[in-house]
């Protein structure tokens, strides 16, 4: 017998001594995946979890590569990231769906020069009037189009071997119209294939809370979501009920004139002990195609500028903020399928 065999097959025969599930043995560790491959969760660090490099508004039936120059958009964009890794990040995820101009080879080429993982979607975006919309999105199945987004996570994005290490998507406010209607379904259809986590850019509450039905009636469980961009919503007991359900609840449109209001939520979350399920982020950036060098890019500092000093006078100590901006967004993004329980 070769000794590998030996080995593992002693390990097998002891592991129930051990009180541990012998298949545990077998299993990958955690991980996310990042346009340069898998990397350990234990590895991801400080995440920013809702950023943008680059995006293009021109609607769907416009957009193109050709619009931008890739070199241009990379000069303009590596000193905002190397800025925000010398202040800490370690983990940078790039919100930009396809059909805004998604671009993973510019991100790999910005996290080989900036030294951060970087993880980009697969998805459709359905927000803003279904402006980002390709055709077929309202033709095919929700299957057909979960299909598109598995096989993006199979084969990699565009021939470029790179994967996508989330599922990107977007609603309008409730009631959601019955494209994106179909969007939730495709996406929890593709989690429950990948393992992917699904972000979705929500205008109210009332849609979180549609889409969450949506992705539980279809299978997958609610720790699978991300309520995108929550701090839009003013009723904060809707907060509280999506992370009492097990959804991730993110406020993750952060600008300096709003750290007061983020520690108000983040208190409000605190007080019932659902901080294990708030992520935190700018969505900040980007250089936006079309305009002169991109705009006016707005830097990934916030965060460390205003919400930190804001949380520390607040009384959260360093486990709470390292439960926010490292131990959530690292569990959230981790690859594994999340299901929900079987009725009896």
């Amino acid at each position: 017998m070769k000794r590998r065999v030996f080995i593992q097959k002693g390990l097998l025969a002891t592991a129930p001594l051990a009180g541990l599930d012998r298949f545990q043995l077998l299993r990958p560790p955690d991980h996310v995946v990042t346009v340069n491959g898998p990397v350990p969760t234990r590895k991801l660090g400080f995440i920013l979890s809702h950023e943008h490099i680059l995006v293009d508004f021109i609607g769907a039936d416009q957009v193109n590569p050709m619009r931008y120059g890739q070199d241009e958009v990379f000069d303009t964009m590596l000193p905002f990231l190397e800025d925000a890794r010398r202040r800490g990040v370690r983990t940078f995820v790039d919100c930009t769906p396809e059909w805004l101009a998604r671009d993973a080879q510019l991100l790999k080429r910005l996290a080989d020069a900036s030294g951060l993982h970087i993880i980009t979607n697969t998805g459709y975006y359905g927000a803003a009037g279904e402006k980002y919309l390709p055709p077929h999105a309202y033709t095919e199945t929700a299957e057909q189009l979960a299909e598109r987004w598995i096989s993006e996570w199979r084969n990699g994005i565009d021939n470029t071997g790179i994967k996508p290490g989330f599922i990107k998507t977007g609603v309008d406010r409730y009631p959601l119209s019955a494209v994106q209607r179909k969007l939730m379904r495709a996406a929890a259809l593709t989690h429950l294939e990948t393992g992917l986590t699904i972000f979705v850019h929500t205008g109210d509450g009332r849609a979180a809370l549609e889409e969450l039905t949506i992705i539980t009636d279809t299978g997958a469980a609610p720790e699978a979501w991300v309520w995108t961009h929550a701090q839009s919503e003013p009723d904060r007991a809707l907060h509280l009920q999506a992370a009492k359900a097990g959804g991730w609840v993110a406020f993750d449109g952060l600008y300096p004139q709003l750290a007061d209001r983020y520690v108000a939520f983040l208190q409000d979350m605190k007080a019932r002990r659902l901080l294990h399920r708030v992520l935190i982020s700018h969505d900040a950036g980007w250089y936006e195609v079309g305009k002169p060098r991109g705009g006016m890019i707005r830097p990934y500092v916030s965060v460390f500028e205003d919400l930190i000093p804001a949380l520390k006078k607040a009384g959260f100590t360093t486990a709470e903020r390292r439960q926010l901006f490292e131990t959530n967004p690292a569990e959230a993004l981790t690859i594994r399928i999340r299901k929900t329980p079987p009725q009896f």
